[in-house]
């Protein structure tokens, strides 16, 4: 298939967290958010609103990141999907999602929202990977998620440098693609047009075969490898500060 969950990827990293507050106090509260950096970001929680850290959790840590889904196309499906997260009740892709039950703990309640969106359009046909920071939290989520998503465990894996061209799913295939500028369009059509062919009433395909190698591959990892080399290397800082939603009162 396409880049494993586990291995080093070039590209800007876009994650939704979940954080667990160990703090005896406030234990069992959660924070759901947007990070491009997850062990900067869990300081920074944990440092108060003075060190980056959000209103909600400023003065409750010590803060752990349990998990993180990460894998998403950019900032703004990232956020897309944080929003949600945060407002099931809210969201109009989540209205068959039941509100938190009585008697039913935080923790679970975001994992069966979460759960719930995994398998929810638009979010179940993007390349994600679930991933667990500590093990000792993991949970079987119900529904589990699709198929194509992988289950990872510990840190997410360093990036790798932007290159300009990558080997295929397996180097003994012989095939490559060739991610020069004026290829990368025809690659990408190409390949539409021939993973379409299985899911006809689709906008966009979920995977299918290689054109060269004929080897099944992801779309969104097939759009990741066109896309490699093309961004700048800045981080979307800003992005992680708190937002509008951090004042929400829930």
């Amino acid at each position: 298939m396409g880049p494993a969950g586990g291995a080093a990827r070039s590209g800007r990293f876009f994650g939704v967290y979940l954080l667990y507050c160990l703090n005896p106090r406030h234990r069992g509260r959660v924070y759901v958010g947007f990070t491009v950096n997850p062990a900067r970001r869990v300081q920074q929680h944990n440092g108060g609103r003075k060190k980056g850290g959000a209103w909600r959790t400023s003065g409750r840590g010590p803060w752990e990141m349990v998990l993180i889904v990460h894998g998403f196309p950019s900032a703004v499906a990232a956020l897309r999907f944080e929003w949600a997260w945060q407002h099931p009740q809210a969201s109009r892709r989540l209205t068959h999602v039941g509100r938190r039950l009585r008697g039913e703990a935080t923790f679970a309640f975001h994992l069966r929202v979460l759960a719930h969106m995994l398998r929810a359009p638009p979010w179940a046909r993007l390349p994600l990977t679930l991933r667990w920071l500590r093990v000792d939290f993991r949970q079987d989520l119900c529904p589990p998620p699709p198929p194509h998503m992988p289950l990872a465990f510990g840190p997410p894996p360093p990036r790798a440098p932007a290159l300009r061209s990558q080997a295929g799913p397996s180097d003994d295939t012989g095939c490559e693609l060739e991610l020069d500028v004026d290829a990368r369009c025809t690659l990408c059509a190409r390949a539409l047009q021939e993973f379409l062919q299985e899911e006809p009433g689709q906008l966009l395909p979920l995977e299918g075969a290689c054109p060269g190698c004929k080897n099944s591959l992801l779309w969104g990892d097939l759009i990741w490898l066109c896309r490699m080399g093309t961004e700048e290397d800045e981080e979307d800082s800003e992005l992680e500060e708190e937002h509008w939603t951090d004042m929400l009162e829930t």
